[in-house]
């Protein structure tokens, strides 16, 4: 059998496509952005309100640029060691506003050496704070002990010892040198 072709039926009148706008959309569209934009001034009129609360109440504290002597420096450590071009010294404050640059550093360097050669005390009670690096090699030295003979060649031993990837985390019987 063969098939029937059934004719397609096409109204001529109605060709065109229609057009149909969602006035509902459209609509909720604006009411909600109208909404979105109330909400955000709100919250904006609120923060300002706030900030301006914060600004009435820190405004009786000093500013740092109000500030004068010690209370403007910079919290420790500061990068300028002696502030105002001087040092302290077991001298007293040494002036070096007319010196080189270099001069902060050099008296710096002359105390830490003195310090590391000879200690510091306490200038009260006259006790030993911190020993000199000599002093205390020498100190280190006496209370080392001494081994010798078999422990040391047991020990020696023992550190040559290596695990490899070849040794199946078993301790090689190979010896470093």
């Amino acid at each position: 059998m063969e098939p029937k072709h059934e004719k397609s039926f096409v109204d001529f009148d109605k060709t065109y496509e229609t057009n149909l706008i969602g006035l509902r959309g459209i609509i909720y569209f604006a009411v909600g952005l109208t909404l979105l934009i109330g909400i955000t001034f709100g919250l904006m009129f609120f923060l300002l309100n706030v900030l301006s609360d914060q600004a009435r109440e820190t405004k009786d504290s000093k500013s740092p640029m109000m500030l004068d002597g010690k209370d403007r420096l910079p919290p420790e450590p500061r990068l300028q060691a002696a502030p105002g071009f001087g040092v302290e010294s077991e001298k007293g404050r040494l002036n070096m506003e007319l010196k080189a640059p270099q001069s902060e550093y050099w008296e710096l360097q002359r105390q830490w050496e003195k310090l590391w050669a000879d200690g510091q005390k306490d200038a009260k009670t006259g006790t030993v704070v911190t020993l000199g690096i000599e002093e205390a090699k020498q100190k280190m030295l006496e209370n080392v002990k001494v081994r010798g003979g078999e422990e040391t060649q047991k020990a020696l031993d023992q550190d040559r010892q290596f695990v490899s990837y070849s040794s199946a985390g078993r301790l090689a019987s190979d010896k470093r040198r």
